[in-house]
This record gives C-alpha cells, structure tokens and sequence, in this order.
C-alpha cells in the first residue's frame, strides 16, 4: 500500500480553515468498517478498491474507504435529530491507476437537519465550503460540477413508466453498468445469462426471508462458507430482484432514447436547464429548476465564480448512496476523475442505517494533496 505525501503544514492549515469556522464538532471514526455494510451501501463496484480485513472465525471489515457511513452512524448513535461534524484522517482504497496513493488524507464535514430547514440553503453551504477549502490551496484552475440524482428521479417521473420499472431504473441511476443493462433491454439486447439466473429464478417465488434459508441450507449441504462481506438474506434479495428485472418489461426504445439524451446533458446551468426542460417537456420539472436558480443564486453570492459552474445531469460518485444534490471540484491540471473535493445529499442514508425518515444530511470532503498548488499532479 502507498501513502499520498504530508501536505506541508502551512497549506494544509489554510485547506483546513474554512472547515474550522463551522462550529462543527470534532470527530474521528474507527479504521476498521464492517465490509457487508460498506458494500450494501456503496455498491459492488467499490469492492476491488476496498482493503478486506478478516481474523480467524471473525466478522469481515474493511479499512475505512471514505468517513462518511461512520460518521453517520455516530450521529445515529446520539440521538441528537441534528448536527454537524468536523473530521480529518486518513482513508483507504486501492488505486486504479498504478503508482497513485491507496493511503490519503481527508477532510470533510456532515450535517444533519431535520424536516424543516431549507434543503437548497443546506446545499449551497456545503458546496460553498468545499469551494472555499479547495481554492485555499492555492490552485487558479478551478471549476465547481454540479448535478442532481433527485432531478434524474423527477425526470423518470414524467416517462410514464409502471411504477416496478420506474423504481428500478431510479435505483440503478448511480450504477453505470446496470443503468447501461436496463438501456440495452430497450433495444432488444440479451443480456449474457448469469451463472446464478437459474437460482435467482428458483427463489423469486418465497420471500426473502424463505429464500435467505433455503441459501443457509444450501450452503450447509455442500460445506461453503460465503464470504465476501454478504450474509444469506443480503444474497437472496440481490438475486431476487435480478430475476424480477430479467422478468419485467423494458424501457420502450423512446423511453431509452430520452434517458440516454438527458444523461447526455453537460453545460453552463443556464444551458443544462435549457436543454433539461426541452427533453423532460414543458413545465414538467418547473419547480426542480426553480430550486437550481435559488441554489445558484446562493453559490453566487458565496463567491462561486458564474464562469466557473458546470452542470451534468451524470454526475455521480464512488458511493452511491447520495439522492440530491452532487457536486465535485476538479482542476484542469487534474484527471477529472481526480477531483479535489466531492460532496452531496444523502437523506436515503440515514434511515437506511435505523435513524428516522425526517432526518436531512449532507456533506463534503477534500483532498488536501489534490488542493494543494504545490501536490498532486
């Protein structure tokens, strides 16, 4: 494994800033991260990058990927309905670029509200901070990409799909590969049979509960132990909805044509919602633009350069749990898949680890050697 350079202490102070004015509390997480949960919530493709850990008969952990998961899990633990937390560590995921770091340094910063505070504040905040840490750095070459997964959802909305299919194209909106399997299902391609079609099919009749048994019992009877981060009931509802997916309908080709022309879209805002509302028809998606212009209007006045903002409508990142708001900050001296700092919305997540429905979070971290004038190159 290979560690990133200290960023030396003066910049890093300077990166480092903008997070201290927050009145965030400070907190660390643990190194080790339980595997089963990480790749639940981050998806399979973020399996090759992680550092399995496993003792002798114990649970399967990973080193810690990224801070936001446990952090959200400590909130959690609080009991508090809102807060906003400070961290700065080290995380860890293999590099898919040969000689490039698995060991970097972050900081970041999540907030949790509850139902009543402005979603379009919260997220220009946020994405204002992450702006004012990243430019402290000292690069000049800056650009701020925004996008939205909750707009892609609204977009879905007005194809007039089944409800089934409709849900299970938002789902996989995050997931290129799987998105790319539903789009092909609307020209006529099979997909390449999976060895597991036939178990998948097997079990789409029981309950997830009956299906998680009848893997325990097979599993028994032929001596494997499953590894790999997943128990039983986690395996049987993934095969379960694939068999679902490979037995429902498909996306017509003109329903394809119109996702595949809005996920195209990448532009200045003005033009990006130009071409957002052409595709989507007029007046359908009126009040989602309108919460765009207050949030560009906030990033503005934060002191985001208009000339600096882009927005794509595909924008995503490593963990798929964000529902809302996406943003990532690059430098043209940079890969854009090297950006310097992520963040997004994530309402879904906490619920999705125990906490109540009303519970609105969103955060950002940095990369300090990406921001940094005198780094990453």
């Amino acid at each position: 494994m290979s560690a990133e350079p200290a960023v030396p202490a003066e910049p890093l102070a300077a990166i480092r800033a903008p997070f201290l004015d927050q009145a965030a509390e400070v907190v660390d997480a643990p190194i080790l991260q339980p595997l089963g949960l990480l790749l639940e919530l981050a998806g399979e493709a973020m399996r090759p990058r992680l550092f399995v850990v496993q003792s002798e008969g114990g649970q399967e952990t990973c080193l810690r990927p990224d801070f936001t998961v446990p952090v959200v899990r400590q909130h959690l633990e609080s009991g508090r309905s809102s807060g906003r937390y400070f961290y700065e560590g080290k995380a860890f995921r293999a590099s898919p670029e040969p000689g490039r770091p698995d060991e970097f340094r972050q900081i970041g910063l999540e907030s949790f509200d509850g139902a009543e505070a402005s979603v379009v504040q919260a997220d220009a905040e946020i994405a204002a901070l992450a702006w004012r840490s990243a430019l402290a750095g000292g690069r000049s070459d800056l650009s701020l990409w925004l996008g939205d997964i909750a707009l892609f959802a609204a977009f879905v909305d007005t194809l007039g799909l089944a409800a089934p299919l409709a849900a299970r194209v938002k789902r996989v909106a995050a997931r290129p590969r799987l998105l790319a399997a539903e789009l092909a299902r609307a020209d006529g391609a099979a997909a390449a049979p999976a060895d597991d079609g036939k178990l998948a099919g097997l079990l789409s009749g029981l309950s997830e509960a009956e299906a998680a048994t009848v893997l325990e019992e097979v599993w028994a009877l032929a001596g494997i132990d499953p590894v790999g981060g997943r128990g039983p009931a986690e395996i049987a509802q993934r095969l379960i909805r694939r068999a679902q997916a490979a037995q429902a309908p498909a996306l017509t080709g003109d329903q394809a044509d119109r996702i595949r022309r809005f996920l195209a879209i990448e532009d200045a805002p003005s033009a990006a919602f130009d071409a957002v509302a052409d595709i989507a028809g007029k007046g359908a998606l009126d009040a989602q633009l309108a919460a765009w212009a207050e949030r560009l209007a906030l990033l503005h006045a934060a002191g985001v350069p208009t000339e600096a903002i882009r927005f794509s409508t595909a924008l995503g990142h490593a963990f798929d749990y964000y529902d809302g708001l996406t943003f990532e900050i690059r430098s043209a001296s940079l890969d854009p898949e090297r950006s310097v700092a992520v963040g997004g919305r994530y309402d879904s997540l906490p619920s999705r680890l125990g906490g109540t429905a009303d519970v609105r979070a969103v955060g950002c971290v940095v990369r300090p050697w990406r921001a940094w004038a005198g780094g990453e190159s």
